[in-house]
């Protein structure tokens, strides 16, 4: 083999590797729309956690924020709610699940995994009815918690269902304290 031939052969390793690595980067420019259009867009981003404040909440009243499209009820519980949730026997209730979205599992709905804070002061829950989708009304119903006026469902201090047709406990988002006075959803 002579030295022309090896340098062909060089050259023309060169012009294959050199094509390979050209088409490898036009294909990936040409499949990088296809892969990005499956990432969410900017306005869902922003809306997949919130911060909420929650200094002036007082005890026993109730705030409501919008959260994903739907109604998060954060409030902050009385130690008259908080004793009446932990006294109530768990094996008991119509749906003994916690559903709570920071617990992996089905662990007890228990006041204690229920609550969003060890205290039990502070109570975030998806504020719609696990029957048909409405949406609970505060402070009413049998049990001191919520009321669903569509179809009767009761719902205690810690919402979980206790009388009606709701088959489940109101659900509890991943939610996180930030600050002393800032709630994390998301």
């Amino acid at each position: 083999m002579s030295q022309a031939d090896d340098h062909a052969g060089n050259r023309r390793d060169f012009l294959y590797y050199a094509t390979a690595g050209a088409g490898a980067v036009a294909a990936g420019a040409a499949f990088w729309p296809l892969v990005n259009q499956m990432n969410p867009s900017a306005d869902v981003l922003a809306l997949s956690s919130i911060r909420v404040d929650v200094g002036g909440l007082e005890p026993g009243t109730q705030l409501t924020v919008k959260w994903l499209g739907k109604p998060v009820f954060i409030r902050r519980r009385t130690e008259a709610e908080i004793a009446e949730a932990k006294d109530t026997d768990v094996s008991a209730l119509p749906d003994p699940i916690a559903q709570n979205a920071n617990l992996a599992g089905d662990a007890q709905a228990t006041d204690a995994n229920r609550a969003l804070d060890e205290t039990g002061e502070w109570l975030v829950m998806i504020g719609v009815c696990t029957h048909l989708g409405c949406v609970p009304l505060g402070d009413a119903g049998d049990f001191g918690g919520w009321f669903c006026p569509c179809h009767g469902s009761h719902y205690d201090t810690a919402g979980r269902i206790r009388k009606g047709p709701a088959p489940r406990n109101l659900d509890v988002p991943v939610a996180e304290f930030l600050d002393e006075t800032t709630i994390k959803l998301g």
